[in-house]
C-alpha cells in the first residue's frame, strides 16, 4: 500500500497524473510477448492447477481442461493460436468479449 501511495505521488510531482493510459494493443502486444518468454523459459502452469487455484481462464482455455489431453499440452498457451490475440493486437477498439480473456480486459476494461 505505501508503495502505491509513492508511486501516485510520484505521478502527480510529474504532470503525467491522469493522463490516458497505455492503448489496449500495446498493452496486448506487451502480454503476448511475456507469456512467450515465460514459454520459452519452462512449461507452464497446467490450465487445471490455473482453474483449481481460481484463475480466470477464457472459453478456450476452459475447454483444454476438460478435454482428455495430458498436462503437456495443457502447460501450453493457447493464445498463440487464438484470433483474440491477433485481433488485440492490431486493433485499438477489439471485437473480444469473452469473460477470462486477458485481450478482452484489455480493450473493454
Amino acid at each position: 500500500m505505501a508503495d502505491e501511495v509513492w508511486f501516485q505521488q510520484l505521478a502527480d510531482a510529474t504532470g503525467f497524473a491522469g493522463e490516458e493510459r497505455a492503448p489496449a494493443h500495446l498493452k496486448s502486444k506487451v502480454y503476448s510477448s511475456i507469456v512467450m518468454n515465460l514459454a520459452q523459459s519452462g512449461r507452464l502452469l497446467d490450465l487445471r492447477d490455473v482453474k483449481d487455484a481460481g484463475g480466470h481462464l477464457c472459453v478456450f482455455e476452459h475447454a483444454l481442461t476438460m478435454l482428455p489431453v495430458g498436462s503437456g499440452v495443457r502447460s501450453l498457451n493457447p493464445c498463440r493460436i487464438c484470433h483474440a490475440r491477433v485481433l488485440g493486437e492490431r486493433l485499438q477498439h477489439a471485437p473480444i468479449f469473452w469473460p477470462g480473456c486477458p485481450y478482452s480486459e484489455f480493450h473493454n476494461g
